[in-house]
């Protein structure tokens, strides 16, 4: 088998924007002054409204889009006051409707005085329309604007730029309106409100709810009896943006314990440690030198046996796992786990569970991976992220750690739900469990997650009917099933491919998803096993068969694009006869507040040939992706995202293997290139010196070894080439993690 290879070398970087050029309706398109004249009759009803309920300063809208809109048909002249961009007042954003008729929902912040403008200036646009266009204005007019082709006689009213927008805009809106929020469940709930320019203890204080005792998660995120929201939903119903009930339930996983058997464990020495959030660590085990536990439950809480099974089980698949279930050895040996005890066996608070997490892994950030086998039985929400998942995301962006969470468990006998808390956590790894052969195990619920995003990203063995998982319990040998049970099988996969091999997060997380995809991948609208199935044995992550060479790329979007023109692929016979498959792995910054738009930076995948056109050079790309190319074929929303998976963290791009091999055409020298180009939602730069890792595969068509020609081409190139030897790599981490003494 073939090395996995590490290409080191200097990205270029490309500052520009490619662009949208002159906005316009799509071609055959039109807007009509009755079309204006409706909108003009909603936002004076917004008018008259928030005129009488002045809680807050301003006004929520909610503006209901035809579709799932891009960023650039956005509305740029509603809803804002003089020149200011409606893309900093957006504070939420859902889809309404169902498929195939899904449109973004907006909710924006303006002052009343925005209000009053937009309508005026829809009262300028609805004249001019009826009047030089027959009340109906389409594509070829606003063309002709745009090319000076016709006149604008209207700019002391109006300038042309921001009647065009306009008139862009209202085509985009379907209406303007209040969104009120839903809260028909009892018991205590997380409730989030939207951002004003009133803070949320003044509001409290207004309407009668004690802030100071409040327990609050965030700003506006705050965890309110049933009482409290009452006084919300009757005075403020308009402010509620998010709401999740607070008290979660653990889904029950079948664990029969038997006699204890005698099992025999070396003394820990250097081992890598992989942090384990869960139910307590029972001490009464063979593997207790082994783990470090520390109780986060707080003082006077009374725990009895049943406390310490789940999280004890757990814990003993990551230190041990291969012993007790030798036909599942992934050749990663042991690990050392630090255990921190959050929540009892059953229901648990949400809130408490929150604070315990980011206390652990800020105190402790020498761990670099995490296990959460905790989840719960409520389905995720359609509009938005839980506040667990919304957490584990920022975590993960703030420490540089990774988290791997089991994808919850449902009900055999009952119709397939979607996951549950925090596997909706789209930075997170999330693992769904498979049975022996390879299909969705009984109990496995399923994505997406946002109505996008790919959730669970990849499965493994978690036990199912008469194929359980062996564990070790506080009472001895134990015979299980569950997601909580496949996660950490991944999560020590993960730590030895971050903490032995010493790859950045970035990439372990692609090559696990790369390695599970393969050339089949299997992330269909099921979304239940996800790209995969991880391999069993770790070298099948990290080798190749003979025919396939694998190498790997790290780099920062420090601009617009970031790219290389420079790998060589090798030429035989002047053909290259490879197929190809690459996967981009990222983690953004992401923002709950956003609601479907979730992820703050998109990062678009090119790699293919390299060609020249219109004396540029260009990528080809494997998967005929020409977004942001200069004249490449424009896409709206919905395409782009169904196509290249817009604004997803994790792109795999691969060719299909066919029975009969057609060699590639050779452009110019032969080089292919990589390109990462960066696009951001809103003007903060949260993309910038943003961390990618990309693995990419080369399968050569005829069943040739040919990576040494590989090395030698890269090495003339200039780049520096590593092959990652598993047995040197441990001699390198051993001898790293030696105490000296002086």
């Amino acid at each position: 088998m073939n090395s996995i290879l590490q290409l080191k070398g200097s990205f270029e970087k490309h500052s520009g924007n490619s662009g949208g050029g002159q906005r316009n309706l799509p071609v055959g398109r039109y807007v009509e002054t009755k079309h204006i004249l409706g909108l003009i009759d909603e936002l004076r009803t917004l008018q008259l409204y928030w005129s009488e309920h002045t809680l807050i300063k301003g006004a929520l809208v909610s503006v209901y889009y035809t579709s799932v809109v891009a960023k650039s048909n956005r509305i740029k002249a509603l809803l804002c006051k003089g020149s200011s961009d409606p893309n900093d007042s957006i504070r939420g954003a859902k889809f309404a409707g169902e498929a195939p008729h899904i449109q973004h929902v907006f909710t924006y912040y303006v002052g009343l005085d925005a209000i009053a403008e937009t309508i005026a200036r829809l009262a300028i646009i609805s004249e001019i329309i009826e009047r030089d266009y027959n009340g109906k204005i389409c594509y070829a007019h606003i063309a002709a604007l745009n090319k000076g082709q016709k006149q604008y006689k209207h700019h002391t009213r109006l300038a042309k730029t921001n009647f065009i927008n306009a008139v862009v805009d209202a085509y985009y809106v379907q209406k303007f309106s209040i969104d009120f929020a839903d809260l028909s469940e009892d018991g205590e709930a997380i409730i989030t409100l939207y951002k004003t320019d009133v803070k949320t203890e003044d509001i409290f204080r207004t309407i009668g709810i004690d802030y100071l005792n409040a327990k609050q998660i965030d700003e506006n995120t705050v965890l309110l009896r049933p009482d409290e929201i009452a006084l919300l939903k009757e005075n403020a119903p308009y402010l509620i943006a998010m709401k999740v009930r607070d008290m979660r339930e653990i889904p029950v996983e079948d664990s029969v314990a038997s006699d204890p058997r005698i099992v025999q464990i070396p003394t820990p020495k250097n081992e890598p440690i992989i942090g384990v959030i869960d139910t307590p660590f029972s001490e009464n085990v063979y593997f207790k030198e082994w783990v470090i536990y520390e109780s986060m439950l707080g003082e006077g809480i009374e725990l009895e046996t049943h406390d310490y099974t789940h999280g004890t089980e757990v814990t003993s698949i990551i230190v041990d796992g291969p012993t007790i279930n030798p036909a599942l050895d992934d050749g990663c040996g042991r690990f050392r786990v630090k255990h921190f005890g959050v929540a009892k066996k059953g229901r648990f608070s949400s809130y408490s569970i929150l604070r315990s997490i980011r206390k652990a892994v800020s105190q402790n950030r020498d761990i670099k991976v995490w296990n959460l086998s905790l989840g719960s039985v409520l389905p995720i929400k359609p509009n938005f992220i839980s506040p667990e998942a919304a957490e584990l995301d920022k975590i993960q962006s703030e420490f540089d750690v990774i988290f791997v969470i089991a994808g919850t468990n449902g009900d055999s006998a009952q119709k397939r739900i979607p996951i549950g808390a925090p596997a909706d956590s789209l930075n997170s790894l999330v693992v769904n469990s498979v049975t022996l052969e390879g299909t969705p195990a009984s109990y496995h619920r399923v994505g997406p997650v946002l109505s996008f995003f790919h959730k669970p990203d990849i499965s493994y063995y978690g036990g199912d009917i008469g194929q359980p998982i062996h564990v070790c319990t506080p009472a001895g040998e134990g015979f299980v099933k569950g997601t909580s049970f496949s996660a950490p099988w991944i999560a020590r996969k993960m730590a030895y491919l971050i903490c032995t091999l010493g790859f950045s997060r970035e990439v372990a997380k692609a090559l696990i998803i790369d390695a599970a995809a393969g050339w089949n991948r299997k992330d269909d609208v099921s979304c239940s096993i996800g790209y995969g199935v991880v391999p069993r044995r770790i070298e099948d992550i990290v080798k190749t068969p003979d025919d396939e060479i694998r190498f790997v790329m790290t780099g920062t979007t420090d601009a617009y694009e970031t790219y290389t023109y420079k790998i060589p692929v090798p030429i035989y016979s002047d053909k290259q006869p490879f197929y190809a498959r690459a996967t981009l792995c990222y983690f953004p910054k992401c923002m709950r507040d956003q609601g479907v738009d979730y992820t703050s930076t998109e990062m678009d995948i090119h790699f293919g040939r390299v060609k020249e056109k219109d004396g540029k050079a260009t990528i080809a790309s494997i998967n005929s992706n020409s977004q942001g190319d200069e004249g490449g074929s424009h896409l709206y929303e919905p395409e782009a995202r169904q196509l290249y998976r817009k604004w997803d963290n994790v792109k795999l791009i691969s060719e299909e293997l066919k029975d009969r091999a057609v060699p590639r055409k050779v452009y110019g020298a032969g080089m292919w290139g990589l390109s990462i180009k960066t696009k951001e939602r809103l003007k903060e730069k949260n993309g910038r010196g943003l961390l990618f890792g990309v693995v990419i595969t080369l399968k050569e068509m005829n069943g040739e070894n040919r990576i040494d020609d590989f090395i030698k081409l890269c090495m003339m190139r200039g780049w520096i080439v590593n092959r990652v030897d598993i047995e040197n790599q441990i001699d390198v981490y051993n001898r790293a993690e030696e105490e000296i003494e002086f």
